[in-house]
């Protein structure tokens, strides 16, 4: 048996706080729900995000090192190397040599791990569509639009505050001291 959540007043405009409750609450409920349908393919949520970090790079055509994945991922250096030594033993990443600097390591996608980025991106779709599926293409369009809004705004009055983009107009290799082509 369920109990029905207190209903608020049509008047009520809810608070800033009771916002920023809903959208975590959204975002770890679908973040949840995609990685326990990744459960049986074996990656955990730190290689979901990897894997979707490489293969925005990937998509223009560029690699990135092991620590501009940890600046992106934000974790520790040594911790990524766990994240990428995992991937790589599971045949979704390769590194390769940076030709620029012999000390620095590339890593791209193979082939199985652009699969397995594919695979991510059809469950995200499936969370998401279930979890937005209640209201209308246009509330959907208008939450979007407000929630763009909240975040430019926020970013331009807190530009240094931990913004990473994603979206996805967004190029990984917008600055091109942070990618390397591929050869």
């Amino acid at each position: 048996m369920t109990a029905d959540l207190p209903a608020d007043p049509p008047s009520a405009a809810p608070d800033e706080v009771e916002l920023a409750d809903a959208v975590m609450r959204a975002g770890k409920r679908m973040r949840r729900e995609s990685f326990h349908r990744l459960s049986p393919y074996g990656i955990t949520p730190s290689q979901g995000r990897a894997l979707e970090v490489l293969a925005r790079g990937a998509h223009h055509g560029a690699m990135i090192r092991l620590n501009q994945l940890a600046e992106r991922l934000r974790i520790a250096p040594r911790s990524v190397t766990t994240v990428v030594d995992a991937l790589e033993t599971a045949g979704l990443v390769a590194r390769t040599q940076d030709p620029e600097d012999r000390r620095a390591i590339l890593l791209q996608l193979t082939e199985a791990g652009q699969q397995m980025v594919e695979q991510i991106g059809r469950i995200r779709q499936e969370v998401a569509a279930e979890y937005f599926g209640a209201i209308s293409s246009e509330q959907r369009g208008e939450l979007l639009r407000l929630l763009r809004t909240s975040d430019a705004a926020y970013e331009q009055a807190h530009p240094h505050h931990g913004h990473h983009p994603h979206h996805p107009h967004h190029s990984v290799d917008s600055d091109n001291s942070e990618t390397r082509k591929a050869s």
